[in-house]
């Protein structure tokens, strides 16, 4: 771990980084703890190949931050946190017996971190997790858990899209006829192709995967186009819903859009785009209000009782006043969307430790 890693994590207001290594089982985990104030912290689980252990170690710390702001704006009584495994997702062999472990890694941080489904991971590997710890969301409907959040995760940004419209309308909040380009469509962006399909967007699409492409081709009328094309494809909307940092000072000289909205964490590399972006008088929608859906999802398994699905639909569907609380503030204030979202978020954690104080 690099000198610059270490103040990062210090920098960053990290609590508690964690590395566990278990050669036996081909498993490398980093847990990343960023702030419990509100409550024990929670993310998901990142199962992916990374080409260093600093990758992974920037990649957890961004992640996990990012998680504090996004569950103190969406109003949950939660902090930040986030898992990375650093291994192919495509691992089937001995994969039951991985996550098995993992689950004995969580219970060694006693509730400190709850994890769940992530990129790379799946709802049959929280229920791994679940056979070892009981530190797990996102279990299985079946048996009493709120399932994969992917669905609510692309339903928030369809919300925070919605916002942004309506913000740069004056009040219309329709994505009718609206021309949306969609990069990336796994778990979350294939839900999000489904409802701007049902909104009467325009959608144009794309991923590595030529099997994802053709089922929204057929399934909801994307126009499939080439990775690297999607940047140059006129739209009103870009949706980064892949990996993160595609919306840099490189793709904005391609880019055409009008509203940024994704799913995908960590889209902006730096402060570095805020000055590129507000001079291209771009409507930015802070990725953790946008996609917070996911985290409210399996949040409510932490509720009494059996998850309150209509408690998940009536929060997630809040994100439109989530956005444009933000995006208002930020016009108020002068500031990048970005900065006000994550001040905002501070703003409750203080008043939470201000509450605490005798």
């Amino acid at each position: 771990m690099t000198t610059s890693l270490v103040h990062s994590c210090f920098h960053r207001g990290h609590e508690q980084v964690v590395f566990f290594n278990y050669p036996d089982f081909g498993l490398r985990i980093i847990i990343a703890i960023h702030d419990t104030t509100l409550g024990p912290s929670l993310g998901g689980c990142r199962m992916r190949e990374y080409a260093s252990e600093d990758q992974a170690l920037e990649d957890v710390l961004r992640l996990s931050e990012g998680m504090t702001y996004k569950s103190a704006l969406a109003g949950l009584p939660l902090g930040g946190g986030k898992a990375v495994i650093l291994c192919n997702p495509a691992l089937q062999e001995g994969r039951q017996a991985l996550f098995h472990k993992f689950g004995e890694c969580l219970n060694a941080l006693a509730g400190r971190y709850i994890s769940a489904e992530d990129m790379g991971t799946s709802v049959r590997d929280v229920m791994w997790m679940r056979e070892a710890s009981k530190f797990v969301v996102g279990t299985d409907p079946k048996q009493g858990g709120a399932g994969d959040p992917s669905p609510w995760t692309a339903l928030g940004v369809l919300e925070a899209m919605r916002a942004a419209v309506a913000y740069r309308s004056g009040g219309d909040p329709s994505l009718k006829g609206k021309r949306v380009s969609v990069q990336g469509i796994g778990h979350v962006g294939m839900h999000l192709v489904k409802l701007l399909s049902e909104q009467g967007a325009k959608v144009s699409v794309s991923d590595s995967h030529e099997d994802a492409l053709i089922r929204a081709s057929q399934e909801f009328g994307a126009t499939a186009v080439p990775l690297e094309a999607i940047y140059d494809v006129p739209c009103d909307i870009f949706s980064p819903c892949a990996v993160g940092q595609t919306v840099n000072k490189d793709t904005l000289k391609r880019l055409s859009c009008s509203i940024i909205a994704g799913a995908a964490n960590n889209q902006l590399p730096d402060r570095s785009v805020y000055e590129i972006l507000s001079a291209k008088k771009v409507v930015y929608c802070p990725d953790f209000a946008a996609n917070s859906g996911g985290v409210i999802c399996v949040s409510a398994e932490m509720r009494q009782g059996a998850p309150d699905m209509k408690w998940v639909d009536k929060k997630v569907r809040g994100i439109f006043d989530t956005t444009t609380q933000v995006l208002v503030e930020a016009e108020r204030r002068g500031r990048f969307p970005e900065e006000v979202a994550v001040e905002l978020a501070k703003e409750r954690i203080a008043a939470a430790k201000s509450r605490r104080q005798p």
